[in-house]
């Protein structure tokens, strides 16, 4: 048999008294008063390290400006073709240019756009048709002479039902040549106008009324690659592809006058831009400028321009046929007018700056 004072003393050994506790506590204590704690050294340790610098954002860089030919041939390609149709083949005139009998009448039945037109197509080779509402109706023909007035007046009778004929219009070759001139002397006056507006408007600009005429000569050269692109593309719709919705009439001409501009409007949002730049980025060098301003003011433009985009999609898709050419012309108008103001415009002032530097 063992010896009790053994296993008192193997348990003694074993386990810890509350007396050996307690002594082993206030020596812990004692050091930590003798001694700083770890987290407070280590939040020492870390306020004397330097502080990093944030990272600068990534910010994209497109280089507008090095891939000028590249926008200068796509614009090529599409208005080659739209001059060698106008050149060739001209345009499809409506009856507004081209001259033409019209007919204002007002149906008991009150037949829907879609009949009338049905009717007209089979009795008159490019007619057209306007609704006035009520069963009212403009319809457009290519110039009659009385007798066939009258025989058109009784064919739609027997198609349609009775009329009340209030109007027999005839346009003459005289008027419509008028008609054109007077279109013509618009854009040519709205173009003088523009130039001479921009050239006095961006005089402040370092290098004086010379610079002033750069920017000005810049933004008309942007101007005239718009009107050339519309009306190039309709000279392919009407005489190309014989389309009526090519058709070349006053609406036409009132869509031009809105395209020219809504092109200088996008113009001048970027020119201002590089004005402003170059007064306060003296060290960039002007191309440097210009890309930067056509960075800050291109998807405000887009934006704006798409905005545009999606009511005239809606007017060429629900709208009359008599509507159609003018959105489609409106359409083509506004996309062209706010790529040749990033992409034509801008770049093109930088190349007239290199053949013609400014001290």
């Amino acid at each position: 048999m063992s010896d009790p004072s053994d296993e008192t003393t193997a348990g003694r050994l074993g386990t810890e008294t509350p007396e050996a506790d307690a002594e082993t506590e206030e020596e812990e204590e004692q050091e930590e008063e003798q001694q700083p704690g770890a987290a407070a050294h280590e939040e020492l340790v870390e306020a004397a390290k330097p502080e990093r610098p944030p990272a600068p954002p990534r910010v994209r860089k497109i280089d507008f400006v090095s891939r000028r030919n590249w926008y200068f041939l796509f614009s090529l390609l599409i208005i080659i073709p739209g001059i060698y149709f106008m050149v060739h083949s001209g345009f499809a005139l409506g009856i507004d240019f081209a001259g033409g009998t019209e007919f204002t009448v007002n149906f008991a039945s009150k037949p829907s756009q879609a009949q009338v037109e049905s009717a007209v197509a089979q009795l008159s080779a490019g007619g057209s048709v306007i609704s006035t509402g009520n069963g009212g109706y403009i319809i457009r023909t290519p110039p009659l002479s009385p007798a066939k007035q009258t025989a058109f007046e009784n064919q739609l009778r027997s198609s349609l039902g009775t009329y009340d004929l209030q109007q027999v219009l005839e346009v003459g070759g005289t008027i419509a040549g008028e008609t054109i001139r007077s279109a013509l002397l618009s854009v040519v006056i709205a173009a003088i106008a523009i130039l001479a507006l921009l050239t006095f408007w961006f005089r402040n600009v370092p290098g004086g009324i010379r610079a002033g005429f750069q920017f000005g000569g810049s933004a008309l050269a942007a101007l005239l690659h718009d009107v050339f692109l519309l009306t190039g593309v309709f000279a392919i719709l009407g005489t190309g592809l014989h389309l009526r919705i090519g058709e070349i009439n006053s609406l036409f001409v009132t869509a031009v006058l809105t395209v020219v501009g809504f092109s200088v409007h996008d113009t001048i949002v970027v020119f201002d831009r590089i004005r402003e730049n170059l007064r306060v980025s003296q060290r960039l060098s002007f191309e440097q400028v210009v890309n930067i301003s056509i960075m800050q003011t291109a998807v405000r433009s887009i934006i704006t321009s798409f905005t545009v985009v999606l009511v005239l999609v809606a007017i060429l898709v629900a709208g009359g046929d008599t509507l159609k050419g003018f959105a489609l012309a409106l359409l083509i108008g506004i996309v062209s007018g706010t790529y040749s103001s990033i992409f034509n415009a801008a770049p093109l002032l930088v190349v007239w700056r290199r053949l013609q530097p400014l001290r």
